[in-house]
This record gives C-alpha cells, sequence and structure tokens, in this order.
C-alpha cells in the first residue's frame, strides 16, 4: 500500500498526546476511534497515563507493540517535531499533525513547519493546523473534530478535500442531516507535505468515491492540480469546487488593461474551466452540487418538468430556473393526454408547466403515474418534483413511489421541499431523489448536471507550431509599432503604418497609405495614448501635418514630455473592437479575449483560457473563447450585421497563443486594444499594441 491508501486505511493508529478527558481535544480522537468502530490497533500515547478507557496507554513511540500505519499527534506546535520524528523512526507511513502555530503567524511559525519537515524525513505528513480525515466508506475516523459527536453518517459516493479544518466538520454534520452520503473527508490545512492534488489523485482510483468535492483557499503546485483533475476526468469523476477569495483584487498589471481584466479569482475560472471542475458559486452548492452528480444521471437537455401540488412553491423554481436559461415548456399533446388520463375532475391544470397534479401528494399512486409520464415524455431532459404539505402526512410512501420510478429511466429527478421537512428532504435524498430546500439549490443542481455533460477536459496535448525567431528581441517595454512588429512575426496581421517625426513625413506617410489614417505619439512610456491627446482618428494628408504640431504640444502639456516619434497609421473599416491580451500569475498564463477599445474595462465582457504546458491554444479553444462572449452575436450577424470573419479571428488568438508560449517567461506583458475582425472575407487588423520584454 502507498502511504496515502495506509494514511486512509490504517490497521494500527499510535494517537501522541492522548487524554483520558473526553471533553478536551486531545481525548476525542481515541474516543471517537472507539466510538465509530475502527477495528484496528489503538496505540493511546501518554507517559502520564497508564490505561485511557480499556486501552493500554504507552509512554513513548518507541515503546509501542508494533508499527503503527499512521501517527495522529496532539501535541503542541512546539514539541509536534519531536513525536514526527519518533514516528518517522519507527517506520509509520504518516502523521497528522492537528497543533496551529505554523506558517499561519508568521516567521517563528515558519520556523517550527521547517522542524516538521526535517524530522518527517520520507514519513508523509499531513497538516499541520489540520482536523485530520473521516474515511466513511471503511469506518475509520482520525480526526478530533466535534462533529463526531454524531452517532451515525450516512455512506456515499461523494469524496470531500478541505485547505480548512473547520469546512470538514462543517459539510459533515450538514450532509449528515440531509441524508448525504460521503466516502471520505480530508483536511489538508497548512500542506507542509501532502496537499489538495494528493488526495485528488487518490480519490480518482478509490472505487467508493464517484465525485470529488473540493474546498479551495489557494492552488499551490497548478501543474499537479491540473494532473490531478484530468486523472479524475478520464475515471469519469466530476470534480466541484468552491473557492474563496473571490474578492480580493487582482493583481494589476502597469501598463496593459488585460491585468485589470484578469485578476487573480478569474485564473482560477480559466484553470478550472481547462481540467474539467465545476465551480460552486455558493457554499451551499458544495453539498447540492455533488449529491445531484452522484445519482450518475446525465442531464442533455435544458428542458424541464415541474410536477407539483402546490401552485407557488411550482412557480418558484420555474421563475429560477427561467433566469438560469432552462425551459420549462407546457406537455406535448401526447404527454398532456396521459396525464388527462390519470386524474379526473376540475383540480388538475396539466396543459402547462409546472404541471399542477392537485392530489399527487395524498395519492402515491397517481404520484407514481404521474412521474413515469413525464419521465417518458420526449418534451423533458429532467424532472423536478415539488413536495408540498400535502405530502408530509405519509413521507415514506411518497418516496417510495418517487424512488419506484427511477429505474424506469436515466434521466434527472431532483425534488423541491417546500415546506420546513428536512427529515423528507433527506429521506429522499437518501432513496436516490437529491432534494433542496430552495429553489436556487434546485438550478444550481440542473446546472451542474448540464455543464458536466458539455466539459471537454484539456486531455489531449498542446498545440505546437514552428519555432520563430527571438534572438533579437530587446528587452522591457516595447514601442507600438515594435510591439506590432512582434505580432507580425508570430501571424498577427496589423494595419498598415509608417514611422515619422515631423509633420512633413506625416503627410507623406498619409498619402503612401491612401485615405484615412490615425495619428498617435510613438512612445515605449506612454502606453495609454488616448488619455493624455495622443491619438487623433479619421485624418487625411491635408490634416494630418497640422494635427501633429498640436498633438506634441498637447501631449507636452498633460505629461511635461515633447514627443519626438509619431505613428501614421492606416484608418481600418467597419469591424468589431476585441482585446486580446495574455496574463501570468501563479496559476499560468492565460490568454483573454473580449470587448475591446477603450470601454474594454467597463463592460469587462471577457473570456480566459490558460495556456497548456507546452504550447498554444487549439482552433477548438479560440473559437470556443469567441463564442462565450456576451460581444458574440456582433460576430456571428446579429440582426442582419455581416457576419465577422472569425475564422481569421481564430487563427490570430491561436498565433496570439504560440507567441505567448514560445516566449514564456521573457514576456511579461503583451495586448493588442483593439484588434478588428473585419466582415468575412477580409480578416483581421491589430490596431494597437503593448508589449513588456523582460
Amino acid at each position: 500500500m502507498s502511504p496515502i491508501s495506509r494514511l486512509l486505511h490504517p490497521r494500527s493508529v499510535a494517537v501522541i498526546g492522548a487524554s483520558a478527558d473526553v471533553t478536551k481535544t486531545a481525548g476525542r480522537p481515541v474516543s471517537y476511534l472507539v466510538k465509530h468502530g475502527f477495528s484496528g490497533a489503538i496505540y493511546p500515547v501518554n507517559p502520564k497515563v497508564e490505561r485511557i478507557g480499556e486501552l493500554t496507554c504507552y509512554p513513548d513511540v518507541a515503546s509501542l507493540p508494533g508499527v503503527p500505519d499512521v501517527g495522529i499527534v496532539l501535541l503542541g506546535a512546539e514539541r509536534a517535531h519531536l513525536a514526527v520524528r519518533d514516528l518517522a523512526a519507527r517506520g509509520c507511513a504518516a502523521a497528522i499533525v492537528l497543533a496551529s502555530g505554523y506558517t499561519e503567524t508568521g516567521e517563528e511559525g515558519a520556523r517550527r513547519q521547517q522542524q516538521l519537515i526535517e524530522a518527517a524525513g520520507d514519513m508523509r505528513i499531513l497538516g499541520p493546523n489540520t482536523i485530520g480525515l473521516v474515511n466513511l466508506s471503511d469506518n475509520i475516523v482520525l480526526s478530533a473534530t466535534g462533529a463526531l459527536e454524531m452517532a451515525h453518517f450516512p455512506v456515499g459516493g461523494i469524496g470531500v478535500v478541505s485547505q480548512s479544518g473547520g469546512i470538514l466538520g462543517a459539510l459533515l454534520s450538514r450532509a449528515a442531516a440531509r441524508g448525504i452520503g460521503l466516502s471520505k473527508l480530508i483536511s489538508t490545512s497548512n500542506e507542509v507535505d501532502l496537499e489538495l492534488a494528493d488526495f485528488i489523485d487518490h480519490l480518482a482510483d478509490d472505487q467508493a468515491t464517484k465525485v470529488i468535492a473540493l474546498y479551495v483557499e489557494t492552488v499551490r503546485d497548478p501543474a499537479k492540480f491540473r494532473n490531478a483533475c484530468l486523472k479524475a476526468a478520464r475515471a469519469g469523476k466530476p470534480v466541484v469546487a468552491f473557492k474563496i477569495g473571490r474578492s480580493e483584487a487582482g493583481a494589476q498589471a502597469a501598463v496593459s488593461h488585460t491585468g485589470a481584466l484578469a485578476g487573480a479569482d478569474r485564473m482560477y475560472d480559466a484553470l478550472f474551466q481547462q481540467v474539467g471542475v465545476i465551480r460552486a458559486q455558493t457554499f451551499s452548492d458544495l453539498l447540492d452540487i455533488p449529491v445531484a452528480l452522484a445519482t450518475g444521471r446525465k442531464l442533455h437537455g435544458k428542458r424541464v418538468a415541474i410536477l407539483t401540488s402546490t401552485g407557488g412553491a411550482g412557480t418558484l423554481v420555474s421563475d429560477d430556473l427561467g433566469m438560469a436559461g432552462f425551459d420549462t415548456p407546457p406537455p406535448d399533446a401526447a404527454t398532456a393526454e396521459a396525464l388527462r388520463a390519470l386524474q379526473t375532475g376540475d383540480h388538475a391544470v396539466l396543459d402547462r408547466n409546472p404541471i399542477d397534479v392537485t392530489l399527487a401528494g395524498l395519492k402515491p399512486d397517481l404520484l407514481r403515474s404521474a412521474i413515469n409520464v413525464l419521465l417518458k415524455s420526449p418534451s423533458y431532459d429532467a424532472l423536478t418534483i415539488i413536495v408540498g404539505s400535502s405530502s408530509l402526512a405519509m413521507p415514506e410512501l411518497l418516496a417510495g413511489a418517487i424512488q419506484d420510478c427511477l429505474p424506469n429511466s436515466d434521466k434527472p429527478v431532483i425534488a423541491y421541499v417546500s415546506p420546513h421537512a428536512p427529515d423528507v428532504g433527506a429521506l429522499l435524498t437518501q432513496r436516490g431523489v437529491p432534494a433542496f430546500a430552495a429553489a436556487e439549490s434546485c438550478t444550481a443542481a440542473l446546472r451542474a448536471m448540464f455543464e458536466a455533460t458539455q466539459l471537454r477536459p484539456q486531455l489531449e496535448s498542446s498545440v505546437r507550431s514552428e519555432e520563430v525567431d527571438i534572438d533579437d528581441l530587446p528587452t522591457g517595454s516595447l514601442d507600438e509599432h515594435q510591439a506590432k512588429q512582434l505580432f507580425t512575426r508570430f501571424g498577427v496581421p496589423c494595419a498598415g503604418e509608417r514611422v515619422v517625426a515631423s509633420s512633413a513625413e506625416a503627410e507623406a506617410a498619409a498619402r503612401e497609405l491612401g485615405g484615412r489614417v490615425v495619428l498617435k505619439i510613438l512612445s515605449a512610456e506612454i502606453t495609454h495614448k488616448s488619455d493624455v491627446g495622443g491619438v487623433a482618428v479619421n485624418l487625411t494628408a491635408g490634416t494630418v501635418g497640422a494635427r501633429l504640431t498640436a498633438m506634441a504640444a498637447d501631449v507636452e502639456a498633460h505629461t511635461g514630455v515633447l514627443p519626438q516619434r509619431f505613428l501614421v497609421q492606416a484608418m481600418v473599416g467597419a469591424g468589431t473592437e476585441l482585446i486580446l491580451g495574455m496574463h501570468r500569475d501563479a496559476l499560468g498564463t492565460a490568454i483573454l479575449l473580449g470587448m475591446g477599445g477603450v470601454t474594454a474595462e467597463l463592460f469587462k465582457d471577457t473570456t480566459m483560457r490558460l495556456l497548456p504546458p507546452g504550447g498554444g491554444l487549439s482552433r477548438a479553444d479560440a473559437l470556443s473563447m469567441a463564442q462565450q462572449l456576451k460581444t458574440w452575436p456582433l460576430l456571428d450577424g446579429f440582426r442582419g450585421r455581416p457576419k465577422a470573419d472569425v475564422e481569421a479571428l481564430v487563427t490570430a488568438i491561436v498565433a496570439f497563443s504560440q507567441m505567448a508560449a514560445q516566449l514564456g517567461e521573457r514576456l511579461v506583458e503583451a495586448e493588442i486594444n483593439p484588434v478588428f475582425v473585419l466582415p468575412q472575407g477580409q480578416g483581421v487588423r491589430a490596431a494597437d499594441g503593448v508589449v513588456v520584454l523582460a
């Protein structure tokens, strides 16, 4: 067995610093191991106590009668490393260190954490500052969380890995109260050794786990995390992550819009999308989504039938689903006829959706028949059942009636429990029907089930292109002309332009380019040129010279610097303005595409993709980026508008990404804003650019 397998499936456990007082934290692990039926050997270690309950207590690790698979260390941060050293010397597979007071407290804590690492040697460490782990699949609890005071926990297919110890206890107790079955729960906390990715990797192989839920504070090793999530995807196990820190301001780049538009949290979005992780938007989603996914049912469309015996609750669910882009169409003629045959009288409302079968809550046979009709109907992809107050009189019969129908279809079936009836919700969930107490939770679950069928994790290798010669590139901030020469070198088309230093040269350049032109200052230091009066559009050979003289004066007034060089650029015709940029942080390098121009940061209509290891984006990735924009209809012929040259845009995105991939760490910043996407067949043109090279 690997050390992680021995950690999660130990045959023997030593508890260092165990207390006989079960009211103390140090008294809990032994008490919980006994209470929850651990079948292996338990070795309490405390030199001041001879027995804890019916167990012999040992004075030190050296005195143990056998080598423990796992040691739970309950000593304070000043002494924990001594116990870790002793466990490692005995050949223990892993130590769980509960003490706090490490890197989270500053320099002295960091020194203590280094002591732990050195003391452990080859032995693995979970923590420090962890609450431990709980293996419900095998009745093994290696934790001090007070949630283990509960007598019984439903066992199921959801594995949980949390970077917070307190959250582990919260999820354990909340899941139990709702009838949600969990398999493993692990608190990684400070992650001095074992981390999030190690347990994702392990759970991907765990037969008892069907879905992996993550509480994420940070990803310390993006490459390791990526590989583990892709392994889970290949194993057919959805990964759901709740990432805190969404309100943190992203590190903004000095000269480009892209840094402000990207931000740290958007980079997590890009990472999760790349590896097929479903992002939970609220903490409650971290249970709601996995319990729906754990059913294994696939949602292939967005048409939802709502079966209700209480009109108001049905409307709540229908309204929220509609806001999320789901459709609740009325029954087709055959389905409506089949429903009408089930219930006579004027009470049933069967020609619309929600489908109000008034007596369903009181007549299980009627409910069972209505469910089967809707599951068979070609009009619906999923079914939501509203459990009203009338159903509470006989919840067992209700749950049984719904459960009986599940084998007849593979469509998702969920329930919304309208009254406050947590016991009914837990009963339904345990019978295979995920039950929710909020309409918004129903929507979140169905949205995630649909998203899970659409996800295409980046399992293939990166796209490589022919290397471009970059040996002659300078360092530092390039001026606009140099930046666009670099873009052209990698295959991104740019607007025609000339560098000039005088009014006469500007007039000559305008005549050579023909038509209308744009005049700009050319400076590596001033990148937001329009902010200082450094851009003028719609000029001609007859007006550009005078405008250059006036522009020089304006810019000097704004900046105190008299510009010496200018750019005369052919004015691009009608097209859609986009922004194309790159952003790098600890998670990797991302390519950003969005609505461009001066309003880029105002509207923030953007999408991002992380570069895969070793190459650029594929054409499929580039196209999906464009299609995810709210601006996409403008590119796709909105209201009779000519379709844009999307093929050329895709080519430009791929070329830009390959530039970022080849330049690697040398490329500090790069952005094209705007890139004009011209009508179909006319290509794209980069009209402005920023590049900073290391």
